[in-house]
């Protein structure tokens, strides 16, 4: 750190804790120096997954053009829908059975990121295809601490059968690292939070980490000089992004020992891990601001997320649902079921939206985080019912830093594989692979109408 500029590798170190910086004004002539997008903030991307499909006459626009009206399910990223572009007629066919009998769920997840055609097994011999965000993640993963993040809600085995004679692996896991390793979801709060903050910089050991926590110490405790230094050397402007970046990693490490504290507290336990929230809308939230601080840090630029597990079971009682999510999907045409799937459809979309405010209310360069990123929000499935796996549920939020033209819905010819999607993505962080999966080129119409 000098007077004149701060790397942008500057960290707050204290004993066993390293807190990387957000962007800052102060960064911009060594971040110009050494990053090709000439002193802007670099562009993130992140694939969040919703399980079971979505009820779509309620998700479709009724028009393409301009978003207008919205349907039922996208009304709460309606603060937000002139960054928002809903993507139709995007297929995964690796999804389909292609003579491989029942198993959909698991080819959903699996083909979600990937766009192959999952092994049928249920022993060690899985296999798939690497996906769109490990594609990324071994190209420019080295510029960042974390090459990417990958986070969930729900916890899931990774072996045995849990659809049809399919493993378990391609249920509970989008990211693939290699066609035979995949990547499941961290669901614990406070093991993301300790990743993303303490040990990994400075070596704290567990025994460290333990008295820091005996004590009931902040991280932000053991960097409060290397803070005092630093914010001298800012501008105002700096000083106040720097105070509500910190604000938000002492309110986030507040809500996980607090979550630590009613799991402790509950007898008998519940079976949760410590330090996970009872509640789904609270575990959530907590999640979701971790990968807000990680990309707004540049910790990462990289990560998944999974509402659920695919084929999940779980009730939504937090709004009234005891029903357990993927029997609902199989409603027949009993409208008080898609009623019931449709509500936590939205409940899904409630939460997606929580973090799309979060990464739109963090101002950076020359607008908001949000706008630096590219959130893919979608399914595997489109209509649970049948397990179908075309038109599927595609939302893409922000503009990848003036890339994309959101405000829009774009619809697509039949058929269009989603990989071309992924294409196009990996292709504005400057990676150039060939293909993803089924891809036969990007996708057109992301710029203009």
């Amino acid at each position: 750190m000098t007077r004149k500029h701060l790397p942008r590798r500057a960290f707050l170190k204290g004993l066993g804790t390293a807190i990387a910086l957000p962007w800052l004004d102060a960064m911009t002539p060594a971040f110009a120096a050494a990053n090709r997008l000439s002193g802007k903030p670099p562009v993130r991307m992140a694939f969040m997954y919703v399980p079971n499909g979505i009820i779509m006459p309620h998700w479709t626009p009724a028009a393409e053009g301009a978003l207008a009206d919205l349907p039922k399910l996208l009304e709460p990223i309606a603060p937000y829908r002139n960054k928002a572009l809903v993507l139709s007629g995007l297929t995964q066919n690796g999804g389909r059975a292609l003579g491989d009998g029942p198993g959909d769920h698991a080819r959903a997840a699996s083909t979600f990121l990937t766009g192959v055609h999952p092994k049928k097994t249920s022993g060690a011999d899985i296999q798939v295809g690497i996906s769109a965000d490990q594609v990324a993640a071994q190209a420019i993963g080295k510029e960042t601490k974390f090459p990417s993040l990958e986070l969930g809600l729900e916890d899931g085995r990774q072996v045995g059968n849990c659809d049809s004679g399919y493993s378990c692996a391609y249920s509970n896991s989008i990211a693939w690292k290699t066609p035979s390793t995949p990547l499941p979801p961290e669901i614990n709060p406070r093991s993301v939070f300790e990743r993303l903050f303490s040990g990994w910089e400075t070596g704290e050991d567990a025994a460290s980490r333990a008295r820091r926590m005996r004590y009931n110490k902040s991280i932000l405790d053991f960097v409060m000089e290397d803070t005092a230094r630093l914010e001298g050397k800012l501008g105002p402007t700096d000083r106040r992004k720097m105070d509500e970046y910190l604000t938000a990693v002492r309110e986030i490490e507040t809500r996980i020992q607090k979550a630590e504290k009613q799991s402790a507290d509950i007898m008998p336990p519940m079976g949760k891990p410590d330090g996970i929230p009872l509640d789904y809308t609270d575990h959530a939230h907590l999640m979701f601001d971790l990968l807000a601080v990680a990309l707004q840090s540049d910790l990462t630029r990289i990560a998944t997320f999974m509402l659920a597990r695919e084929g999940s079971t779980r009730a939504y009682r937090e709004i009234g649902i005891s029903d357990s999510h993927h029997p609902l999907t199989h409603h027949r045409g009993n409208q008080e079921m898609i009623a019931k799937v449709a509500q936590i459809n939205r409940y899904h979309m409630e939460q997606f939206a929580y973090f799309i405010g979060k990464l739109d209310s963090i101002k950076e360069g020359d607008g908001t985080l949000l706008d630096h990123c590219m959130i893919v929000y979608g399914s595997g499935l489109s209509d649970g019912n049948r397990h179908q796996h075309n038109d599927l549920p595609c939302l893409l939020m922000g503009s990848a830093a003036g890339a994309y033209r959101p405000g829009r819905h774009v619809q697509y010819a039949a058929e269009t594989p989603m990989a071309n999607l992924y294409l196009t993505m990996l292709d504005r962080v400057g990676v150039k692979p060939e293909k993803i999966g089924d891809s036969n080129g990007e996708l057109n119409h992301l710029t203009d109408l």
